[in-house]
């Protein structure tokens, strides 16, 4: 019975060892197996990957090819559109009629203020001036393209008069005609008004064209052009004018007062605003000339919030201006009457300062602004000589 017992034990002892056996052999082909399965899932799974990324830099080189593609075909598109501009427009453009208002206003507006001063208007005199700006506006606008033409800066423009006409020489010989006719005109009104300061102010309003852009000064290059431009044609034209409309020989000069030097920074500023504008579409231009102009510091993105500023900055000068009593009432109503153009330049260059062949217009847009906000300024002053019997301009120069 012992025996039988003990046999029995030793059967099941074995038994169990054979079962443990068994199960461990199970688990270690599990074990096994699972590692395959997962080494082939990771095999695959790489595999997978590495089709998947040459699958994206096919598709990355094959979108940078149509891109390029799309960036030539829309390139030539451009120029394509560019050679179908007529030549009439292209004369017109070159003309620049449009800008000739940076002559009319400052003069509209020193005629304005001398008016409200002095309830003075020698019409002969004022034509007189007009022409002569003229003169010297045309000077400006065809010494620069002569000079860009130089440098390489207009060698795309089409619209240039030395491209137009294929002399240089000629261009710049008519140029400084221009200048010496302009300059007899102011110099005959001058001494006829029998005022030197005048004469001062109209000789540094042209030494800043002069230096603006022509060697060797070519100060434009070096993006301060805006700055110039302002002086030029806001307290140094403005103020001549000014003295030149209201003063004759044998009478005692007007005195400089806050209106017209208020307006006359007015006007300097809507001036800068054209001359900023101008750049947008001749980055890439002068950038590979090395003309630093302001756009080529700023970029155009930056560049159009610039204007934003400006434009703002142009009312709350306005407003400052009328608050301060230096500028009557009437000269605040009828320039805020202005400002859906204000707007509008400020909308036109934030939507289209990217597009080279649109953002062409924004100057013109500039040009607009200048010319009515000058109009309505000048309007402004002389209705406040009817409407506002007790405006008295405060004194800043007997």
């Amino acid at each position: 019975m012992l025996m039988a017992a003990s046999f029995c034990y030793v059967n099941l002892g074995s038994g169990l060892c054979k079962l443990h056996d068994f199960l461990s052999n199970q688990n270690r082909k599990i074990r096994f197996h699972a590692c395959a399965q997962n080494l082939s899932s990771h095999c695959n799974q790489h595999n997978y990957l590495k089709r998947l990324d040459t699958k994206n830099v096919e598709v990355k080189r094959r979108f940078k090819l149509h891109q390029a593609s799309f960036v030539k075909n829309a390139h030539s598109s451009e120029l394509a559109k560019e050679d179908d501009v007529s030549m009439a427009t292209l004369i017109w453009r070159a003309i620049k009629l449009p800008i000739y208002s940076v002559a009319l206003v400052p003069l509209t507006i020193g005629s304005a203020s001398s008016y409200l001063q002095s309830s003075t208007f020698p019409a002969t005199r004022y034509l007189v001036l007009l022409v002569s700006s003229f003169f010297v506006i045309t000077w400006l606008n065809l010494s620069n393209d002569v000079y860009d033409f130089d440098t390489g800066a207009d060698k795309n423009k089409r619209e240039s008069v030395v491209n137009l006409i294929g002399s240089r020489t000629g261009t710049l010989a008519a140029a400084y005609l221009f200048l010496a006719l302009g300059l007899m005109g102011l110099t005959w009104v001058s001494l006829e008004a029998g005022h030197l300061r005048a004469m001062l102010l109209l000789a540094c309003a042209i030494m800043c064209g002069y230096i603006y852009q022509c060697p060797p000064f070519r100060l434009s290059y070096h993006g301060l052009g805006e700055p110039l431009c302002f002086a030029a044609f806001g307290p140094f034209a403005t103020t001549a004018f000014y003295w030149l409309m209201g003063n004759n020989r044998g009478v005692s000069y007007l005195p400089l007062t806050g209106t017209v030097l208020c307006a006359s920074l007015l006007v300097g500023f809507t001036t800068s605003l054209i001359l900023f504008c101008s750049h947008f579409h001749q980055v890439e231009e002068d950038t590979k000339v090395g003309k630093i102009s302001p756009l080529v510091r700023l970029g155009t993105e930056k560049g159009s919030s610039v204007v934003k500023v400006a434009v703002t900055a142009l009312y709350a000068l306005l407003l400052a201006f009328g608050l301060s009593r230096d500028l009557p009432f009437t000269c605040i109503i009828s320039c805020l009457l202005t400002l859906p153009m204000g707007n509008r330049v400020v909308s036109f260059v934030e939507e289209n300062h990217e597009d080279k062949r649109s953002i062409f217009m924004a100057k013109y847009y500039c040009v607009r602004l200048h010319a009515l906000f000058g109009a309505s300024l000048a309007a402004g002053l002389v209705i406040a000589k009817f409407v506002c019997k007790r405006y008295v301009p405060r004194l800043i120069l007997s």
